[in-house]
């Protein structure tokens, strides 16, 4: 089935999609009804649910990427990045719990979050461009929440989703990129006091500042970039885990920070 008046479908599935990230309910992904959906559809889907969530008073603060780990890829059967938008209301602050109930279905991941001293655009940047740019860098916890039951997708699904984004958790120290290695940074995930999961920094696409600069790469050719000031979440390092009330999350990287957060 062919998309013959995209903007009225457009405006139909963000409303849909928006509706059920506000009532914490799971909807049917847009390929069901629209399987030829393509991605420019869907980020432009995107596009307006993010602009839901500013008109309600919430301003973009920055940017996630998102299946950027071959980890991440062989959980969604996907193959390639994808990128989505943070806004004020996903904020977290450090020491807060992270509250389950205002979540469908709540999954986190660990990640290397970029803070950037100045803007980044253009088709050509790439990663030495992003750590000249990063004021700082710090380790986070993305919360991911489907609008889809059990987190079954389509790529084009996901991103008409805002790639999941739901929240995110920034660590209470910030280091400035410059002489670390980000490729190297030993990440560990532990959930509930066990190990869950290991990584390096490489585990996202060899670099977590190449996965940045693919980002900015791909506003460019919608005619967006990044501003000062933002944060980007450079993807996930390992798989995603879901999370409950009384659960505890601790995410240690090497020489960037911890964060450790009770779910209630």
């Amino acid at each position: 089935m062919a998309l013959t008046s995209p903007l009225p479908i457009t405006a139909d599935l963000a409303a849909r999609l928006a509706g059920a990230a506000a009532a914490r309910i799971a909807t049917e992904p847009p390929t069901t009804a629209y399987p030829d959906l393509d991605l420019t559809t869907a980020y432009e889907i995107q596009d307006a649910v993010v602009d839901t969530r500013v008109r309600a008073g919430h301003p973009v603060v920055g940017a996630k990427t998102g299946l950027t780990s071959e980890a991440k890829q062989r959980q969604m059967k996907v193959a390639e990045p994808i990128y989505g938008w943070l806004t004020a209301d996903m904020r977290i602050e450090v020491g807060a719990p992270l509250e389950c109930g205002r979540f469908g279905q709540p999954r986190v991941e660990p990640e290397i979050a970029f803070l950037l001293g100045r803007d980044l655009e253009g088709p050509g940047v790439g990663a030495a461009e992003v750590l000249a740019a990063a004021q700082a860098v710090t380790v986070a916890l993305d919360v991911l929440d489907s609008r889809y039951a059990g987190y079954r997708f389509t790529l084009p699904d996901v991103v008409a989703d805002n790639a999941s984004a739901a929240g995110f958790v920034l660590g209470g120290m910030v280091v400035p990129p410059h002489g670390i290695d980000l490729r190297l940074v030993g990440c560990v995930f532990e959930h509930n006091g066990e190990l869950a999961a290991t990584a390096a920094g490489a585990a996202v696409l060899g670099h977590p500042a190449a996965a940045v600069a693919w980002l900015v790469r791909s506003l460019a050719a919608r005619g967006q970039g990044l501003r000062a000031g933002q944060v980007v979440l450079a993807g996930a390092l390992t798989e995603a885990f879901p999370v409950v009330p009384g659960d505890v999350v601790v995410v240690r990287i090497d020489r960037i920070g911890t964060i450790e957060i009770p779910c209630v």
